[in-house]
């Protein structure tokens, strides 16, 4: 037997989850030997998911069911019973909605017993569903295998604010008394965290995939992370970062407490900010009181350390005492970062936000490289019969763009469902436009080719100077200019074309080739409509 087997507890967690949770607990139990025993934390479910896990218990005796009788209304508890439970070495968590990719405990584990650590932590990887698009979480932490004495020496720790993709010393936890916060408790994981960091353990890095976390934006009931319409998970959100802030600062641990009001600001705030337009009016106001009032407990240092992006949209609503500039705020946010008009000044030719908001100083525009720069593009897709036509405008900005002397666009779509990258045969050449303060640039797409799918836009603006600039197109959403067409096409009959603005004002595209893409369109709507996972 390897010295490694039987080392680890992997804590699955659900409530009224069957359509997943024995999923969740194959992939744990697949992970082979090193796994000891997986208890799965059953939080008082009614939908059959206890009787699933006790037929499956039957099956595979190192899975333990734990039933709670009363619902905890969140994470955090049923957590903490997995720990209490826990008989191994060492713990793991698992959501009933996600998956263990194989090797991922094996990974952890041989990290953290090779270095003595009472921590290790691996890749993450975000998965959208249906689509299948994976993108990497905190993948600059995860590069390389490496072994950091103590977290105040990678303040970027604090970043990576999940429980799941870490493995964690059993009697560490319960020497610290280092617990989730009870009930519910949304973002229990970034409380959490900060009290694993704030008792200072080395940490064991390994650049392996060891979770899979699942996005289903069309389920019926939406995870935390994704249930964002009411204004309680913006005062939960802010409420957890702070909890994280007061208990980083106050075991002395500095540097990691300014990251975590960092990574607020580079993500929270932008996330938030992005959706903004979305929301009524008394969200609005009500998000903005709550944000000004929580910012308000920034020092410039806190504000000094985050992105541009998030720093300046912590600036407009300091500044602001009401909502405003909603929709530049969201093509800011976005990512890339993308500032559109007017671009104001101040007499000495500071850029600043706008003439009546001119304390929101933006002079870092002026010497930040190109290749960083909220460059601003509109797009407008036409589509045709043979094919479509898609026209860009690219933006000034404060004189960068022209000295850099813009020469071409590189026009990539990138379908979503897997990432096949199509790109128009030939560059799109960028000539100055006589009428606007910008450039222009016109290119023909075949949209039969691009075939079913939804596509997103990737621009690559070349510049004679030798920079380049990657960024997406932001949508323009004039009268018509969004609207679903039927258009006549050779070689698969007829073409549904939909372009459309996604949440962060990108313009991204849907197209359905014949009757049977067609078909698939409208069977993916239907499903969407009656929120099936």
């Amino acid at each position: 037997m390897h010295p490694h087997d039987a080392q680890v507890s992997v804590v699955v967690i659900g409530y009224d989850d069957a359509t997943h949770v024995t999923d969740a607990v194959r992939s744990a139990l697949a992970q082979g030997g090193c796994v000891r025993e997986v208890i799965a934390v059953d939080d008082a479910s009614t939908d059959g998911s206890p009787e699933l896990l006790d037929a499956l218990a039957v099956e595979h005796p190192r899975l333990r069911v734990v039933r709670r009788t009363v619902n905890s209304g969140g994470c955090g508890t049923p957590r903490n019973d997995g720990i209490d439970a826990a008989a191994a070495p060492y713990v793991m968590f698992l959501d009933s909605d996600d998956l263990l990719p194989p090797g991922a405990v094996d990974a952890l584990l041989m990290a953290a017993v090779a270095h003595g650590s009472p921590l290790a932590a691996g890749l993450c990887v975000r998965r959208e569903l249906p689509c299948g698009r994976e993108t990497p979480w905190q993948p600059e932490l995860y590069e390389r295998p490496a072994l950091v004495s103590r977290p105040s020496k990678r303040p970027r720790l604090a970043y990576d604010t999940l429980c799941v993709n870490k493995l964690y010393r059993t009697d560490f936890l319960r020497k610290h008394g280092i617990r989730f916060p009870e009930g519910r408790f949304p973002y229990e994981d970034f409380v959490f965290g900060a009290r694993v960091l704030a008792a200072g353990p080395s940490v064991a890095l390994v650049p392996d995939r060891v979770y899979i976390w699942h996005v289903r934006r069309s389920a019926r009931r939406l995870s935390i992370s994704l249930d964002r319409a009411d204004i309680e998970n913006w005062k939960a959100r802010t409420e957890a970062n702070r909890q994280a802030y007061e208990i980083l600062l106050g075991a002395g641990e500095k540097r990691l407490a300014r990251a975590a009001r960092t990574t607020f600001l580079d993500r929270g705030l932008r996330l938030y900010a992005r959706e903004l337009p979305l929301r009524d009016t008394e969200y609005r106001d009500e998000w903005w009181r709550l944000t000004r009032a929580y910012l308000s407990t920034f020092d410039a240092a806190d504000l000094a350390q985050a992105s541009v992006p998030g720093r300046v949209v912590a600036q407009v609503v300091l500044a602001a005492g009401r909502p405003r500039d909603l929709h530049r705020l969201k093509e800011l946010a976005a990512r890339p970062a993308r500032l559109t008009p007017p671009y104001a000044s101040t007499r000495d030719g500071t850029p600043v936000w706008s003439e009546d908001l001119p304390q929101v100083r933006l002079e870092h525009l002026l010497y930040r490289p190109v290749r960083h720069l909220p460059i601003a593009v509109d797009a407008e897709l036409r589509p045709r019969a043979r094919a479509g036509l898609l026209r860009l405008r690219l933006h000034e900005l404060y004189g960068r763009v022209e000295n850099a002397r813009p020469g071409r666009v590189d026009v990539e779509f990138v379908r979503r469902e897997g990432g096949t990258r199509v790109g128009p045969s030939h560059p799109a050449v960028l000539r100055r436009d006589a009428d606007s303060d910008g450039w222009t640039a016109e290119t023909p797409v075949d949209l039969a080719a691009l075939g079913t799918g939804t596509w997103d836009l990737s621009l690559t603006l070349r510049f004679d100077d030798g920079t380049s600039r990657a960024t997406t197109p932001r949508a323009l959403t004039g009268p018509g200019q969004l609207r679903r067409r039927a258009v006549p096409n050779p070689r698969c009959g007829v073409l549904l074309v939909q372009p459309y603005a996604t949440h962060s004002g990108a313009l991204a595209l849907r197209v359905a080739c014949g009757v049977r893409g067609a078909a698939s369109v409208l069977g993916r709507r239907l499903r969407r409509l009656l929120h099936w996972t």
